[in-house]
């Protein structure tokens, strides 16, 4: 149970390596693959993490080394995460820039092609979030996260209509009232 089959230094290596390849190959593979927009990029999240338990662990099932595996690959992450925050331009080279698939109310046809999302996801994520349509928005992008950000066109919603609608309203109630007294005076 403690007895470990394969070299310490093995042991660190080989989570650092899975890490590191992971990280470019979800990089070169995209933003969508972390937003787990749909079943099928769930399973694949699911079958990897499977697939690269033997490259991390070996031939090993001690104790010990799956320890040790555990605390080399949560080494690992926080290596890279405090060298990425003192480095913005390689976080930004890694982890790439947000994708604008919405500006104001308009689709960017483009921009699904090149994140490989169609318009029933992409209305999927808007319904989520409360909007029915793109024309309410101003602007939608994904983020190098996967995270959807949206930033509603206040003036787009239909309360906002309403409300401005009310204001006018209520703005020609009091001038009519004015006209009123007006034309009482004048009599």
């Amino acid at each position: 149970m403690f007895h470990l089959p394969l070299p310490i230094l093995e042991k660190i290596a080989r989570p650092a390596i899975v890490y590191i390849s992971l990280i470019l190959f979800l990089r070169i593979f995209g933003k969508r693959e972390l937003a787990q927009l749909n079943p099928f990029d769930l399973v694949v999240l699911l079958s990897l993490s499977n697939t690269v338990q033997n490259a991390i662990i070996g031939e090993d099932n001690s104790v010990i080394g799956g320890i040790i595996g555990a605390l080399s690959l949560l080494s690992v992450n926080w290596l890279v995460n405090r060298g990425l925050f003192r480095m913005p331009k390689l976080n930004q080279i890694l982890q790439g820039s947000r994708t604008v698939l919405i500006q104001d109310g308009v689709i960017d046809e483009q921009a699904l092609k090149k994140e490989i999302l169609t318009h029933d996801e992409l209305m999927g994520v808007l319904h989520k979030s409360g909007v029915h349509s793109p024309e309410e928005l101003k602007l939608c992008s994904l983020e190098p996260s996967g995270n959807f950000y949206l930033d509603k066109d206040e003036d787009a919603l239909p309360s906002v209509h309403f409300k401005a609608l009310m204001k006018k309203m209520d703005h020609l109630s009091i001038e009519l009232a004015a006209l009123k007294k007006q034309i009482a005076k004048e009599k």
